[in-house]
This record gives structure tokens, C-alpha cells and sequence, in this order.
């Protein structure tokens, strides 16, 4: 199993060499160029010039590149042309929002996801398991964006139940050690303003989750339709298991594994997700960060974001891996 986990993790090296060089490229191609993103609206012919030399973006691409690793080495992922600050400490500021929000998405997701699933593939061609399967299509092919302007309006708008926008009420004094605001109201004994950020969680956190809701509850039903008629699990039944041994110990635990491979690469959607889902709700999260990045063709942001984005993914499917481990011991000896 260690052997595994540093499998894994030497694979990173190339993984994310592979990607800065797309990034590195993709974000040269673009119309303008970095020098054009810098100077705006007084972009001449000869401050372009003068930035392309000051910035060396005249200078051959390999070059540039070798300098553009060099930077990463050390955790310099450059300065964001339109807030004057490191990109690092941008994401730093902005990555406990999008974690709550993503950990609450997945949750709900995981715990309303699985449950729902197993109990369809129990009930296999009855009226649950048909409610169960149009639900996750109607799930799937709902866009999120359209979804979270659908609950701001009924829930937030109409309703009045829950806030329509930000982290936390601007009115509230609370304090933030870590940033993480459910965890510091926690911390700090500020039940209410921990109160307040989950309320501004809930909206967002729905409709974020909508999409792995639906896949995590058809690949459950699949997996336990499969487990379920396994020849094993016949064998078992027939020795006289208990049934809610047989169900939990064989039949579900057998059919965790593909599950747990979908909830790993689940949360890259996520973090693609809450792009769109924090620009509705206006919250503070790299995923509004990012938007506004594109939108003002800030390209430090865009390649040390996407980048940082891609570790963070690259550690979520290392988990999943590990779980194996925890799920099927066979695993253990690989």
C-alpha cells in the first residue's frame, strides 16, 4: 500500500510538467498577449514593446518556460496584474471559502447520493428505483448555473429563507483565524457568526452538488445491482449469512469501489463547478477569483490557479487510491 501511495506520488512530477507547458502555451496563444493584459487600455505599439523586454516575453519560448519552472520551484507563481498581489497569497486568501463549500457539496452529494442509490438498486424495477433513475437524469442535465439562479430566486429571493449573495452578513463582527468561517466560529465560540456561514453555505452547496448527487447515485445502484447477483454473494445467502451482515460486510462494501473512483474525480467538477456557482451567488471563492481572471485576461492568475487547481485534484484521486486500500484489503499488498 505505501509502495502504491509513492507511486502515485512520484507520478505528479510528470503530470504537472505536462500541464505547465499546456498552460505555458495556451496562455501565450491567447489574443493580446501577457504584455496587452498588463498595459490595458494604454497598450501602444511601444509600451508593448518596452513590457516585452522588461518582462522578457521577447525572449525565446524555451527560455521564457526554463525561467517560468524556476519560479514555480521556489512558490512563485508570478502577480496578479489587477490586484497587484501574489497569486499564491491570492489563492491562499480565497481557498478555505471554496473548501467549505466544496466539502458541504460533497456531503450532500455522498450522503444523499449513496443512500439513494442503494435503496433503488433494493427495490430494482419498482416505483422508487424509476423515481430514483428520473430524478439523477433530471440531476445530470440540469446546468448548475441555471440551477443556482433557480434556488437564489425561489429560496433567497422570493422565499427570504437564505441569503443571496457573499460568505457572511457584512453586518457581523467575527473573528477569523484560519479562514475557514464554520470552523472559526467553532473555534473561537462565535456560534452565531458559525451559524451565519453556514446559512450562506447552504444555497451554493446545493446546487453545486446537484450534478455529483445524480452520478453518485447511479453508479450506487449500478454497482449494488451488480454486487447483488455476484455469484459469491448467492453462495453466501445460501450459507445462511445474516442479512444485514450480507448486506453491509459483502454487498455494499464490494460495491464501494467503484463508487469511491466516481466520488474522487467528482471533486475535480466540483472545482469546475464552483466557478459558475460562486460568480452567481457572488461568493468569495478561486472560483469567482478565476472568472474575473478570465475576464480581465489576468494571466498569472489563470496559469498559477489552474495549476494549484490541478495539485489539489491530483491529492483528491491519491485519496481515493488510498481508500481502495481501506475498502478491499486485497489492495493493501499491492
Amino acid at each position: 500500500m505505501i509502495r502504491l501511495v509513492l507511486q502515485r506520488i512520484a507520478l505528479l512530477v510528470p503530470t504537472l510538467l505536462g500541464l505547465s507547458v499546456l498552460l505555458f502555451l495556451w496562455v501565450r496563444a491567447l489574443p493580446g498577449g501577457p504584455a496587452t493584459a498588463l498595459l490595458g487600455e494604454r497598450a501602444t505599439p511601444e509600451a508593448v514593446e518596452r513590457i516585452n523586454r522588461l518582462y522578457g516575453f521577447d525572449q525565446p519560448l524555451l527560455q521564457q518556460y526554463l525561467k517560468y519552472v524556476g519560479q514555480l520551484a521556489t512558490g512563485n507563481f508570478g502577480t496578479s496584474t489587477r490586484t497587484n498581489r501574489p497569486v499564491l497569497e491570492e489563492f491562499l486568501n480565497r481557498f478555505p471559502a471554496t473548501v467549505e463549500l466544496t466539502v458541504l457539496a460533497l456531503v450532500i452529494a455522498i450522503g444523499i447520493g449513496i443512500p439513494l442509490g442503494y435503496v433503488a438498486a433494493r427495490r430494482q424495477g419498482r416505483l422508487t428505483d424509476h423515481a430514483t433513475v428520473v430524478a439523477s437524469l433530471i440531476g445530470v442535465t440540469i446546468p448548475v448555473f441555471f440551477l443556482a439562479f433557480l434556488l437564489k430566486w425561489l429560496f433567497a429571493v422570493q422565499l427570504g429563507w437564505f441569503p443571496s449573495a457573499g460568505r457572511q452578513d457584512p453586518s457581523m463582527v467575527a473573528t477569523h483565524p484560519t479562514g475557514f468561517y464554520v470552523l472559526d466560529g467553532l473555534l473561537t465560540r462565535e456560534w452565531d457568526a458559525s451559524w451565519d456561514a453556514i446559512v450562506h453555505l447552504v444555497l451554493p452547496a446545493i446546487a453545486l452538488g446537484s450534478i455529483p448527487l445524480a452520478i453518485i447515485a447511479r453508479i450506487t445502484r449500478a454497482s449494488v445491482i451488480e454486487v447483488q447477483n455476484a455469484d459469491y454473494v448467492r453462495t453466501a445467502r445460501a450459507k445462511g449469512l445474516r442479512r444485514t451482515r450480507l448486506r453491509s460486510r459483502v454487498i455494499l462494501r464490494n460495491a464501494m469501489l467503484p463508487v469511491s473512483t466516481t466520488i474522487g474525480l467528482q471533486v475535480g467538477l466540483l472545482l469546475s463547478g464552483a466557478v459558475l456557482t460562486e460568480t452567481v451567488f457572488a461568493y468569495p471563492g478561486i472560483g469567482s477569483f478565476l472568472a474575473e481572471a478570465i475576464f480581465n485576461l489576468d494571466y498569472a492568475v489563470l496559469q498559477g490557479f489552474v495549476l494549484i487547481i490541478a495539485v489539489v485534484y491530483a491529492l483528491a484521486n491519491l485519496a481515493v487510491d488510498v481508500s481502495y486500500g481501506l475498502i478491499d484489503p486485497r489492495m493493501r499488498t499491492r
